[in-house]
Order: structure tokens, then sequence, then C-alpha cells
């Protein structure tokens, strides 16, 4: 399928829009998280966002024109900390700005100390149809070390309400760890497939530069897996969890069947615009035949500020390079089972002829159609590797 049907849907359709909403407040920082956040504050400062999140959705509407809302993501940080009523008033305005279909994606990212039936049944109340748990370990030690504030009790507590509020439930592991063995980890992941959700990412753990986990690794207080060991253990975790019917239709995500699937990431993964909101969101948008990188401001009160000034939080914008696109759209959508086009990738030389490409087809690493450019799963396990060899420079 061409990039163009991609983005448009089926004849007649508006495009697909998903909305990013960036929530940054956390109870605890992780030591592991690089992410734009920020220790929980009054409920003032957040009332204030909420209202700024809302009227900068009204100012992007005002520029972007008519769309399809294929799917809402509140991330962050903890969305689950947040008023239900303010995620009421966000869906709603969304859904008001853009056509919806009946049953578009409405995700919300929270952690098992925020289970609570009360709060659970709120967010289900304000159009969150789909709970992305981070459960990140069903191992108490584990838990220490990631520096989280729940147990593992607690996460399966967590999981069982989530399963009996939410019509989908996806719940977040994290691997690597240090020490962690692919027979331990096996035991981890049928613990976790025992307790229902239909959706699980489980992500290696990456050192990311600045963080405490980063200084920790630099003072040798822990040492992370070597690749080999790391290898062992995502070819642990696509057996175990294939072997239970789950597809690994992404690096870091599996789900039972295609409706399991996240629609909200596939979003990203297709190159298919989406908007983002919030301190530090990032959007992706087509607009006059080019390809549109925006970022809002990071900082909380700066944020609301500039969305009070200029009814729009975006503190960048840049005219992506048709280049820039292309290698975006190859890392993206070679990390999927449906891969990317080749009309995506044009600006690369790439095509089913182009030098190197038929090496990777010998190799197992890709498969080439007529259409599209695949990574067998061999492939997206050295994606990094593979997309070097594509794009040498």
């Amino acid at each position: 399928m061409s990039l163009s049907a991609w983005r448009a849907g089926a004849p007649g359709e508006l495009a697909p829009l998903a909305v990013y909403v960036h929530w940054p407040y956390c109870a605890r920082i992780c030591p592991y998280c690089d992410f734009n956040v920020v220790r929980d504050r009054g409920q003032a400062e957040q009332a204030a966002l909420a209202q700024a999140i809302i009227s900068d959705l009204r100012g992007q509407a005002a520029t972007l024109g008519a769309r399809r809302l294929v799917s809402i993501f509140f991330g962050g940080g903890t969305p689950s900390l947040m008023d239900p009523e303010w995620v009421a008033a966000i869906v709603a305005e969304a859904r008001a700005l853009w056509p919806a279909p009946e049953l578009a994606e409405v995700s919300l990212e929270a952690n098992p100390t925020d289970a609570e039936a009360g709060r659970f049944a709120g967010f289900a109340a304000a159009g969150v149809n789909r709970l992305s748990l981070g459960v990140q370990s069903l191992d108490d030690a584990a838990l220490r070390f990631l520096g989280r504030n729940h147990n593992a009790a607690e996460a399966r507590r967590a999981i069982a309400l989530a399963g009996a509020v939410f019509p989908r439930l996806s719940i977040d592991l994290i691997y690597a760890r240090p020490g962690q063995t692919p027979a331990e980890w096996a035991i981890e992941l049928g613990q976790a497939i025992e307790l229902g959700a239909e959706h699980v990412s489980p992500y290696q753990l990456t050192i990311e530069r600045g963080t405490p986990f980063d200084r920790a690794v630099g003072r040798k207080l822990f040492t992370p897996p070597d690749p080999d060991a790391a290898a062992s253990l995502y070819e642990t975790t696509e057996a175990v969890l294939g072997a239970a019917g789950f597809d690994a239709y992404e690096v870091s995500n599996h789900a039972r069947g295609p409706d399991a699937r996240s629609r909200h990431n596939l979003a990203y993964w297709r190159g298919e615009d989406y908007l983002g909101v919030g301190p530090g969101a990032h959007g992706r948008l087509t607009r006059g035949g080019g390809r549109l990188g925006t970022q809002a401001e990071p900082k909380v009160a700066a944020y609301i500020a500039r969305v009070a000034d200029s009814s729009s939080g975006i503190a960048d914008v840049e005219m992506l390079q048709p280049r820039d696109v292309a290698i975006e759209r190859l890392l993206l959508g070679l990390r999927i089972d449906e891969g990317v086009g080749w009309d995506e990738v044009a600006a690369l030389g790439l095509g089913p002829a182009a030098p190197g490409v038929a090496h990777l087809v010998v190799e197992g690493l890709v498969e080439a159609s007529a259409s599209r450019l695949i990574a067998t799963r061999k492939g997206r396990a050295v994606l990094d590797s593979l997309v070097s060899a594509l794009v040498p420079d």
C-alpha cells in the first residue's frame, strides 16, 4: 500500500489523526527515565495545565483542518494521577474538534499504585477504553532495583482490577536487568500471561544518558547485560509470548490478535499524522504537501503561558526534508510486521533492486515484495545494523 493510501484511509474518508497528550507529573521519578517529567505538584497548577491542553487542541485544530480521529493517548509522566474530570474534558474536546469513530481508541498510562476501583471507573466513564499499566516486573527485588513504588502483589491486583473495568488492557515489562537469566525471564513472562492481559510490551532496559542509572553504571554500581545476553532474553520473549498466541507485531509489542494491537502506536509506526499537546509533546503533521515536526514548550509553567499568549503550546516547528522523512519512515516502518512501502523511502534510493537489498533477503533479514520492505523477526532483532546497511551514511 502506498504512503498516500496509509494516510488517507479508505476512499472518501478523512485522513487519520492520532492525538498524544503529555501529562508530566510523577509521584516518583524512576532512575531509568529520561522523559520530560516532574515531581507531582499542587492541584492548581495541574488544573491550569489541563485547561491549557484543551486550548492547545483548539489552537492546533484551527490550522490543521478536518481529520478523522483514530486515537487519543494520555502518556507521561503518570496520567493516572489526573483528575478523571480533566481526562473527560480533554477527550470530549478532541472528539468535538475531529469526527471520531464510535470506538476510537482512548488509552491512558497508569501505575499499579493508582489502582483504585473508583479512579479506574472514573477514567472509564471519561472515555478511556484501553489502559496501559506500568507493571515493569512481577519480582519484588527487580521492582526495588527499578525504583518502582509498587510491589508484585499490587501489580497483580491492579491487573485484575483493570481487566474488569477496561475493554482493553496492556501491561509493560522491563527485561535485560542485571543478572537476569532467560529461565527467570521465561517464568516471569508466563506469570504475566496467566494474569490475562491481551497486550504485552516488554522493553529492554536501556541506560539513557544523564539518568541516575547512567551515573550508577559509570560508578560501576551495576553492569547491564552484554549484547549476547540481551539477545538471548529477546529471543526468550519472542518464544514464550509466541507460544502463548501473541503476535510480535512490533519489536517491543505483542498482541493476542489484530484487535488487541495499539491503534495509537501504529499511527507512529505507519507514518500517519499525530498531534502532540502538553509540555514537551512532539507531533508529526502533513501540511501543504510537506511533513512538519513540532515540539511543545517543555516547561510546565512556560507551556501554560505560551498557550495563553498564542493559543498553542508549540515552541518549535521544522519542515522536514524528504530524506529525513524517508529515514524516519524506514526506522519506524521496519519495527512492525507490516514493514514500509518503497514509495515512502524513495528519497533514499531504495527499492527492490537497490544494492544491498538482495543480500539482506538472502541473509533472511528482510522480505522485499514489489511494493513493500519488511524486516523479518531475525532482522528486527538487529534493526540498527539493518538500517545502517540500507542507509550506510
